[in-house]
């Protein structure tokens, strides 16, 4: 099943102040909701991209 929402502002364990998610929990929980992408959005850095 695939979701036409994708979450467009979100935070990892990469954005100090803002989030605590690690990007393959992130990733896996998108997956299980079936959405096809997720915006990675933290802040003051570009470590999670990666």
């Amino acid at each position: 099943m695939t979701s036409d929402f994708v979450h467009l502002h979100v935070h990892s364990e990469y954005s100090l102040l803002d989030g605590a998610c690690r990007v393959k929990d992130i990733v896996r929980r998108a997956k299980e909701l079936g959405m096809p992408a997720v915006a990675l959005t933290d802040h003051g850095t570009l470590g999670g991209v990666v």
